[in-house]
C-alpha cells in the first residue's frame, strides 16, 4: 500500500505524527527549564525580596520584615565600595596575567606540541582533579615563609629574612591567576586549534613574516577564544572569596568575603542580598560593554 493510500485511509495519523515531531524539542526542554526555574529563578526572586527587608523590631537573630526599602542597595554599596573596587582590580590584574600565560601556552599546544598535545591538555585540566580549596591551601604553602619561592628570593637577596609573601595583595592575585588559568587556556586553545593551517601558509606565500601572520591572521581568528577566556576568568574572580580569605589579610578582603560574612556571621541577609545583586548588575554591565567593544556580540 502506498503512502498516499495510507494517508487517505488514515488522514489523522499523519497529522498526529507531525504534531508530535514538531513539539518533541520543546518537550525535551522541560527538564532543563524546571531545573533552571527551581535552582536559579526561584533563588533570584527570593534574593530580590530579601534585599529590601529590614531588621524586625523584635531584634531576634535572623528576623526581618518586608518593608521594600530600596535604600538598602545604596547603603550597602557606600559601606563596601572599597571592597567592590578591590575585587574588580584584583580580578582585572589576574585576568591580564592569566591571558599573558595562557595564550603562549595554548599556542604551543595547538601548533607546536605534536604527539604531546593530549598529554599537555590533560596537564592543563589536571588542577580540576583536586578541590578549589585544597589548591588554594597548597598555594599558601608554596608562598609561605618556609616555601620554595621565599627561600629562592632570600637566597638571591631579593627578600630579607623577615619578609613574607603571604597575607598580601600579591599572594591573592597569584592565587586567582593560578586557580582560573585553565578557564583562560582551554577556550583560547579551542579557537587556535580550529584555525586552518593553510591560512597561515597563504599569509607566508603573500610575503608576510611570522609577526605579521600572527597579528593579521592568528590573533583575529582566536579572538572569540580570548573573549570567552577573559570572561570565564574575570567573572568568577570578581566574586571569589576563597583566595582572599586564605592568602590575604583583613586589608585585602574582596566583596565575596563581605557577602559571606554578612550571610553566615553577621546574619544581615538584606545587606548580603543587596551586595549580591549589585555585584551581578556591575558584572553584567562590564561584560555587555566588553563584548560590544571587542566586536563579538554573537557570543551572548
Amino acid at each position: 500500500m502506498s503512502n498516499l493510500e495510507t494517508l487517505q485511509k488514515e488522514p489523522h495519523s499523519g497529522l498526529l505524527k507531525n504534531y508530535k515531531l514538531e513539539f518533541t524539542p520543546y518537550l525535551l526542554l522541560i527538564p532543563g527549564l524546571l531545573w533552571l526555574f527551581t535552582f536559579f529563578i526561584l533563588p533570584i526572586l527570593n534574593l530580590s525580596t530579601t534585599s529590601t527587608k529590614t531588621r524586625s523590631p523584635s531584634f531576634e537573630t535572623g528576623a526581618f520584615d518586608q518593608t521594600w526599602r530600596f535604600l538598602n542597595y545604596v547603603d550597602a554599596f557606600v559601606e563596601n565600595q572599597e571592597q567592590f573596587y578591590r575585587s574588580f582590580i584584583y580580578a582585572l590584574i589576574a585576568t591580564v596575567l592569566a591571558l599573558a600565560i595562557a595564550y603562549p601556552l595554548a599556542y604551543a599546544i595547538a601548533f607546536r606540541s605534536g604527539a604531546m598535545k593530549n598529554i599537555l591538555l590533560v596537564l592543563v585540566i589536571a588542577p580540576f582533579f583536586t578541590s578549589f580549596l585544597l589548591r588554594t591551601l597548597a598555594w599558601k604553602q608554596i608562598l609561605g615563609s618556609e616555601g620554595p619561592v621565599v627561600s629562592l628570593l632570600q637566597d638571591l637577596n631579593i627578600m630579607n629574612s623577615g619578609q613574607t609573601i603571604t597575607a598580601t595583595s600579591f599572594s591573592v592575585i597569584m592565587g586567582l591567576t593560578y586557580n582560573f588559568l585553565p578557564f583562560m587556556t582551554l577556550p583560547i586553545y579551542a579557537s587556535l586549534d580550529r584555525i586552518d593551517p593553510k591560512l597561515m601558509e597563504a599569509s607566508g606565500d603573500l610575503f608576510a613574516n611570522s609577526l605579521n601572520t600572527f597579528r593579521k591572521v592568528t590573533l583575529p581568528l582566536s579572538m572569540p577564544g580570548v573573549v570567552a577566556g577573559t570572561l570565564l576568568t574575570f567573572i568568577p574572580a570578581s566574586g571569589d572569596y576563597i583566595n582572599a580569605s586564605i592568602l590575604g589579610n583583613p586589608n585585602t578582603k574582596m566583596i565575596g568575603n563581605v557577602i559571606d560574612s554578612r550571610f553566615f556571621r553577621v546574619v544581615d541577609y538584606p545587606t548580603a542580598a543587596a551586595l549580591s545583586f549589585i555585584l551581578m548588575a556591575v558584572i553584567l554591565i562590564i561584560v555587555s560593554v566588553y563584548i560590544r567593544r571587542t566586536g563579538t556580540d554573537e557570543l551572548v
